[in-house]
């Protein structure tokens, strides 16, 4: 089962992490946490139901990885695409930024419920929901670190494989390749 996910049985998913890579996931998940932001507060003793029709940003983020994760859902167009993209963007990133904030904590959460347990490696076991949730933190951490690495087709992909121990984008790289691999055998855990 070495770095793989593999299924438990009732719909679960369970992989066996050594110290590092709990440290590494973890630190990941943080920093998503950092980049996602803390989100709009609601102000003290506001109505709970004026905080679900809060309006968010219409400009996407200046931050080629916040861009990625938050995208136009029109693309680039037009001015009429341009603004159904904002007032999409209104309605649906502050809904989607909780969710994003929500994966990566169930990642942290769960490599500190792990850490807790004792002191070397251990086999995270995650359920279904709490599965789902990772693959989610995974999904934006790849996106993030992809953006990073300025990574736009399969051809770059490739390319990252064969960057020699001496190039500086060398540890990213293989963080995401890693993401990658975590992500594939738990997509397969899950179908």
């Amino acid at each position: 089962m070495s770095g793989h996910f593999q299924a438990l049985p009732g719909g679960g998913a369970a992989v066996p992490l050594d110290e590092v890579e709990i440290s590494i996931l973890r630190s990941l998940a943080v920093q998503l946490l950092e980049l996602i932001g803390p989100g709009d507060v609601p102000a003290k003793g506001e109505d709970p139901l004026a905080e679900l029709f809060r309006e968010g940003p219409s400009e996407p983020p200046s931050d080629p990885a916040l861009a990625r994760l938050f995208p136009d859902a029109y693309g680039d167009g037009d001015d009429e695409l341009r603004a159904a993209s904002a007032e999409f963007r209104r309605y649906t990133e502050n809904d989607l930024r909780t969710r994003k904030r929500e994966d990566a904590l169930a990642v942290v959460r769960s490599l500190d419920a792990l850490d807790a347990a004792g002191e070397g490696g251990a086999v995270l076991q995650l359920t279904p929901d709490e599965a789902r949730r990772w693959l989610g933190a995974l999904n934006d951490l790849r996106l993030t670190i992809g953006t990073r690495l300025e990574v736009k087709d399969d051809d770059e992909s490739e390319a990252l494989y064969r960057l020699p121990d001496s190039d500086p984008r060398k540890p990213m790289v293989m963080a995401y390749l890693w993401l990658g691999a975590l992500q594939e055998t738990l997509v397969e855990t899950l179908m």
